[in-house]
């Protein structure tokens, strides 16, 4: 299978880059430097000339503050670019997969089924769910793969850009790197928030997105873990998993200028039920998915 790949430069592209490759697939993955995803008629070229089998479209503007204060650069690098995709991926043949997230939700509707409909509270959930809508309505071969809370190793960048957000994003790592250090790590606890979620590892998610495209599975999933758990819970589980000195553990208030401007969704668990029976799979346990980033993370560390 040949896939065209967007944002393999990014945290979940990169791992999407890897599993494809381990799975045998030919992957072809364009900078933004090559390919301007807004410009309609240069993506439309680039996947014409390399006639992938499926496009995944993971790319995205990742600049909190500048979704509200450039609103005309957000819509075109998320709802244009998505549409600029999928217009290319009709002319080709082609499956075209975005990949989306929890935030599509407003923090009250989890465990949030792969049919509800989404309610977004912030600019990104805004801009992901009306990326969802081009999907569905507008591709021949459409899906949409919802991830969430995801944790794992940034293969294209292996030092984590940031110790937490208002999400779950790189929160084990970061615990995992500061207490490995004998640094005490400080994590946030409160109710503005991502609170609770369903952590994902960014290789189980691309796995799911891979076994979507062999299977040719289209409409909405919900690639992620099948464990529910909040923040303190997850930092926990972690130091746990890891075998490392939970007393250099602490919780605690967020820094105020790390709450971007909005609401945050406090509850975003995903229902993957129908997703599972989709793909034909078992979703996993979290402390199996701590294993497994566990190993990940050693590869990382003996390569270092």
């Amino acid at each position: 299978m040949r896939v065209y790949l967007t944002g393999a430069s990014g945290f979940v592209g990169s791992n999407l880059a890897r599993v494809f490759a381990q799975r045998g697939a030919e992957v072809v993955a364009p900078s933004h430097h090559d390919v301007d995803l807004a410009d309609a008629g240069v993506v439309r070229r680039s996947v014409a000339a390399t006639r992938p089998d499926a496009i995944v479209h993971a790319a995205i503007w990742n600049e909190p503050a500048g979704l509200l204060t450039d609103r005309p650069r957000a819509w075109a690098s998320y709802v244009e670019a998505t549409r600029n995709v999928v217009d290319a991926a009709n002319a080709a043949g082609a499956h075209a997969l975005v990949v989306s997230t929890d935030w599509v939700f407003d923090g009250t509707q989890g465990p949030a089924r792969e049919s509800d409909p989404p309610y977004p509270v912030n600019a990104y959930g805004f801009l992901k769910a009306a990326s969802e809508l081009v999907v569905t309505e507008r591709a021949q071969r459409g899906t949409v793969a919802r991830i969430a809370g995801v944790q794992g190793v940034h293969w294209a960048r292996p030092q984590t850009p940031r110790a937490q957000d208002a999400g779950f994003g790189y929160l084990v790592a970061s615990v995992v790197e500061a207490l490995r250090e004998r640094r005490r790590f400080t994590v946030w606890d409160d109710p503005r928030l991502n609170t609770i979620a369903t952590p994902t590892l960014a290789t189980d998610a691309s796995e799911l997105i891979w076994r979507a495209l062999e299977r040719g599975v289209t409409g909405i999933l919900h690639c992620c873990g099948g464990e529910h758990v909040d923040r303190v819970g997850l930092a926990r589980r972690a130091v746990a998993a890891f075998g490392l000195d939970e007393d250099l553990l602490a919780f605690g208030p967020p820094d105020p200028a790390a709450l971007p401007a909005g609401r945050v969704p406090f509850d975003t668990r995903l229902d993957a039920t129908a997703t599972a029976a989709a793909l034909d799979v078992e979703l996993l346990d979290l402390d199996t998915m701590l294993g497994r980033l566990r190993d990940e993370l050693e590869t990382c560390w003996s390569a270092a």
